[in-house]
């Protein structure tokens, strides 16, 4: 039998926060199971009584409260930067992040006008417990540079305080994920789509990936030899010109749906929207996840909606949400599968391999599923969808 750890005493404010984090449902089940130790040893539950109650063994639990001795509350709860493997980050947190990145700080009451991100990360570690978010208040910088960087976000640059932050971020969000929460329900315990009676709705998951460059080399590659066992190239190379990706994936079967082009204005958009009319049977609904780039919401593109009245449906995702929008998953994969590396002789054989791709991931298409934060999403809601079809008032 190991030494016995003798029991520990807590405040009514500690007491409160450690009930607090038994009940959150956006931190790591481990600092639960922590503060859940940390509970029971202070109503002087034994230890053994405590790792059947918690489900895991007594030197789990004696090395919890040691580190609760040795540095309180937050050491026994939370791991030191850089040990074991880092909790997941949740979308609601990654939005909080995102939030604060695209305010001044200034605002917070800081001297500087642009943020770096050192003051940044300080800032959400200091202020993240309040908010709600305790998980954040031990994020590192490089996590921070991580998601705003996914994000496409900047907060070093005046001009991203210069735009108009998206007032109804938290809302949209929302209505993003009742999108993927009802779309969960359409599948069964197996993963099989579940055919419905009602108007069919397919729901797809659209962006565009601009500025594909089609690179050419100056020389043949090398192949590998016993002198050198990988493929050698050439560091020259030559531009050849970029081209514009527009895709889409039905997130009800997975098949990918592209459409390469020299640019990605109204034009080609309305191309790739005839494209999915010719595509799936007259009658059914389109419902499209989307950003609200200009494009997508042009006078040329609500003249062409009025030709197909009740056919689409589009559900936009907020201003810096775009991590919200299944397709970039697609895309980042794309992108280390076949994109990285490549070298092509012209802008045609880079349209033909993409075309190719296309063709490969759809002979077994992987249906994408939206893993997080959707527990507190009630699936009876009404989605909020835009036809774009009216010009709305300005």
């Amino acid at each position: 039998m190991g030494k016995r750890a003798s029991s520990i005493e807590l405040s009514n404010e500690e007491r409160e926060y450690l009930e607090r984090q038994t009940r959150a449902r956006t931190i790591q089940a481990q600092t639960v199971t922590r503060a859940r130790i940390l509970l029971l040893r202070a109503d002087s539950v034994s230890i053994d009584a405590i790792a059947d109650k918690v489900g895991i063994n007594r030197c789990s639990v004696m090395l919890c409260l040691k580190k609760f001795k040795e540095g309180g509350i937050e050491n026994a709860l939370f791991d030191a930067p850089g040990r074991g493997r880092n909790a997941e980050i949740t979308d609601e947190e990654k939005a909080w992040i995102i939030n604060i990145a695209c305010q001044k700080p200034i605002d917070f009451g800081y001297a500087a006008e642009t943020w770096t991100y050192a003051k940044l990360t300080s800032h959400i570690n200091k202020t993240a417990e309040a908010a709600g978010y305790t998980r954040l208040s031990t994020i590192h910088k490089s996590t921070v540079h991580k998601i705003l960087d996914e994000a496409d976000i900047k907060p070093y640059k005046i001009t991203y305080y210069c735009e108009n932050r998206d007032p109804n971020f938290d809302s949209k969000m929302h209505n993003v994920l009742l999108v993927y929460k009802q779309l969960e329900m359409q599948f069964d315990e197996s993963g099989k789509l579940i055919i419905s009676e009602d108007t069919p709705i397919h729901v797809l998951s659209y962006d565009e990936k601009p500025g594909i460059q089609a690179i050419a080399t100056t020389s043949d590659d090398l192949m590998p030899n016993e002198k050198h066992p990988t493929i050698n190239r050439d560091y020259e190379y030559k531009r050849l010109g970029t081209l514009s990706l527009l895709a889409a994936i039905d997130l009800q079967t997975g098949e990918a749906i592209p459409l390469v082009r020299d640019k990605y204005s109204s034009t080609e958009y309305i191309e790739f929207l005839k494209l999915l009319d010719d595509k799936y049977p007259k009658g059914d609904k389109l419902r499209i996840v989307l950003d609200n780039l200009k494009v997508h919401t042009s006078e040329a593109t609500r003249k062409y909606l009025v030709t197909v009245p009740g056919r689409f449906e589009f559900v936009f995702t907020p201003k810096h949400g775009s991590w919200l929008n299944m397709v970039e998953s697609f895309f980042s994969k794309m992108t280390r599968q076949m994109l990285r590396g490549i070298r092509v002789k012209s802008k045609e054989e880079l349209t033909n391999r993409i075309y190719r791709y296309f063709v490969e991931i759809n002979e077994e298409p992987i249906v994408f599923h939206w893993k997080y934060n959707l527990d507190d999403i009630d699936v009876s809601e009404e989605i909020i969808v835009d036809t774009l079809s009216v010009k709305k008032s300005s």
